[in-house]
C-alpha cells in the first residue's frame, strides 16, 4: 500500500472538494460534514486526517490530511513527532513547498533528528546504526511496535534504502566535523568526491565506522539543539522530584549525567507514544469499523510473516 500526505493550507475547503469528488474514499464522518471532518483532523490526534484501504488504479493507498501550519510545528517542536518522524526518512516529495517555511521546517527536522541520534549513539557507531537510530527515533514509544507492527520495521526500511540515507544526511553531518566523523564523509571533504554508492552493506566488506565527541560539552550542544517539545519533556523529566530547575539548567545536567541517552530516548518515546495512542484511536472513526478490522489484520499478518 502506499502511503500519501497531502499537507493544504485550508482543511475544510480541502475536504468540502474531495467530499464532493470522492465520497467513497470516507468513513461515515462524511454525514456529518466537511467542516466537522475538518475540526476533527485539526483537533484530535496527530492533527492528521487518513482515508485508508482506498483502490485507485489497482493499487491501495492511504492518504493523509494535515494543515500547513500543523506539518510545520510539529517539523520544528516535534509536539506529536509522527509526520516529523516519518520525514526522518527518505521520502518522494511529489510537489515542492510553496513555502519557503515550510521547506526550511524540513530541513530543520533531519538537523535535529541529527542531533537526537548522537545523543542516543555510544562514542564508535557504524553508519548503518546512524541511520537505524535515526529512523527507530518516530518509533521509539509506539505502542503498535509491542502489537501490530513488524519487529523488523526498521531494519526493513533501513537496509534497503543505505544510499537514499546517506544522501539525505550527508550535508548535515559535514556541518559537525568538531562532533562527529563518518569515515565516508571524511574521505569525501578531503578528496570533494561524491559519496560512495551502494544500496545495501556488502557483507565481504567491513561496515564504515563513525566516531563522535561524547563530552558534556558536545551532549550541550546536541541538547540546545533538540527541538521545543523533547526540551520540554527532559525538564519535567529531570524536575520529577522536588528540585525545580529550568531547562536550561536541566540541560546543563544532563549533559554531564552518563544516562543523558537514554533519558532522552525515554523522553522522546514519551511524545511518540503519546501520539501513537490518540492518533490510532482517532483511526477508528477516520476508517470505519471495517476498513479499520481489515487495516490492522493486514498489520498483524505482516507483523508475523
Amino acid at each position: 500500500m502506499i502511503d500519501l500526505i497531502f499537507s493544504v493550507n485550508n482543511p475544510a475547503l480541502w475536504h468540502e472538494a474531495n467530499l464532493r469528488k470522492n465520497p467513497s474514499h470516507y468513513s461515515a464522518l462524511k454525514y456529518l460534514g466537511h467542516e466537522f471532518v475538518a475540526n476533527y483532523q485539526e483537533h484530535f490526534g496527530a492533527k492528521v486526517y487518513f482515508n485508508t484501504l482506498v483502490p485507485i488504479d489497482g493499487i491501495w493507498i492511504k492518504y493523509g490530511v494535515i494543515a500547513t501550519k500543523d506539518l510545520e510545528t510539529d517539523l520544528l517542536e516535534w509536539s506529536d513527532l509522527y509526520l516529523a518522524g516519518r520525514l526522518h526518512k527518505p521520502v518522494e516529495i511529489i510537489m515542492k513547498p510553496s513555502s519557503s517555511e515550510l521547506e526550511t521546517a524540513l530541513q530543520l527536522n533531519l538537523q535535529s533528528a541529527v542531533h537526537a541520534a548522537l545523543l542516543i549513539l555510544p562514542a564508535s557507531f557504524t553508519e548503518y546504526d546512524f541511520y537505524h537510530t535515526v529512523s527507530s527515533l518516530s518509533y521509539t514509544g509506539d505502542f503498535r511496535m509491542t502489537f501490530g507492527e513488524n519487529k523488523n520495521k526498521v531494519k526493513n526500511i533501513v537496509k534497503p534504502q543505505l544510499l537514499s540515507f546517506r544522501n539525505l544526511y550527508r550535508d548535515f553531518i559535514l556541518t559537525l566535523p568538531d562532533y562527529v566523523e563518518f569515515s565516508a564523509f571524511s574521505e569525501e571533504r578531503k578528496h570533494s568526491t561524491e559519496a560512495v554508492k551502494y544500496d545495501e552493506p556488502d557483507p565481504k566488506q567491513p561496515p564504515m565506522y563513525c566516531a563522535q565527541d561524547k563530552s558534556s560539552m558536545a551532549k550541550l550542544h546536541h541538547l540546545n539543539q533538540l527541538p521545543r517539545w523533547p526540551q520540554k519533556a527532559l525538564t519535567r523529566f529531570w524536575n520529577k522530584g522536588t528540585c525545580r530547575q529550568d531547562t536550561e539548567d536541566v540541560l546543563r545536567a544532563l549533559a554531564v549525567d552518563p544516562d543523558c541517552g537514554e533519558i532522552v530516548k525515554q523522553c522522546i518515546g514519551q511524545i511518540v507514544w503519546k501520539s501513537s495512542v490518540s492518533q490510532s484511536l482517532k483511526g477508528i472513526l477516520t476508517a470505519g469499523l471495517v476498513k479499520s478490522v481489515r487495516y490492522s489484520s493486514r498489520k498483524i499478518q505482516k507483523m508475523f510473516s
